[in-house]
């Protein structure tokens, strides 16, 4: 499991890192192929703008961006795809085993991926917006947002999924949830919880109930 001190990350709600003129930001996290997708999905239908940092991430190291080309001379070629795109599959390989690559990548990153994220969300023009981030918790992001959200599975639905979404065996999935917090340790920072049992209505309900709440929220904050 990932060693992370919890009383050294900082829990904060609406914060005053929060830059002025911003919508009310929700936060949304959860292990990996815990459905933070699905339900992100679920809150787009109902109008809600989704800012996603794995969007954001793929975006800016695109070929010929300043990121993609330091990423290389840090790398090699041997991350480059005939398409010319990164090959994640290899990068990831290298982070995963490697603990100084993944903190030399994080640390390069996260602050270019937080900088795109806040313009966009200040673009938008809805009460809030859901901020879809993976490893909220373990980067201390949630001291960027209002309230956090956090979606939890099944640890057996979890391990099959993974699996299955990215054609990995059994091992390497057991180690990447076992790389990240528990849910037990998210819980102490979430201000909402989401269990997806992947039963389409019951989720609906939960997202449901949970937009209503977020929508008197943001309209206390602008009072």
């Amino acid at each position: 499991m990932l060693q992370i001190p919890i009383n050294m990350l900082s829990y904060v709600k609406y914060n005053e890192i929060i830059p002025i003129n911003m919508p009310y930001i929700v936060a949304l996290t959860g292990g990996i192929a815990s459905g933070k997708t699905t339900v992100a999905n679920l809150f787009a239908q109902l109008g809600v703008p989704i800012i996603d940092t794995d969007i954001i991430a793929r975006q800016v190291v695109q070929p010929d961006t300043v990121a993609y080309n330091d990423i290389i001379a840090h790398f090699g070629q041997q991350i480059v795809l005939p398409s010319h795109e990164l090959d994640r599959n290899k990068l990831r390989t290298v982070i995963f085993n490697q603990p100084a690559e993944r903190a030399w990548l994080n640390n390069y990153l996260h602050p270019i991926i937080l900088s795109e994220t806040q313009k966009l969300i200040k673009q938008q023009h809805s009460p809030y917006v859901i901020w879809v981030v993976p490893l909220l918790i373990e980067n201390q992001w949630n001291v960027y947002a209002n309230r956090t959200l956090i979606v939890e599975t099944a640890p057996d639905i979890q391990l099959k999924r993974l699996q299955k979404r990215d054609n990995i065996d059994k091992n390497l999935a057991k180690n990447m949830i076992l790389s990240q917090l528990t849910d037990e340790d998210r819980r102490r920072y979430a201000d909402d919880i989401i269990i997806n049992s992947h039963q389409t209505v019951d989720l609906t309900r939960q997202v449901f109930l949970l937009h209503e709440q977020y929508l008197n929220l943001s309209h206390k904050t602008t009072l």
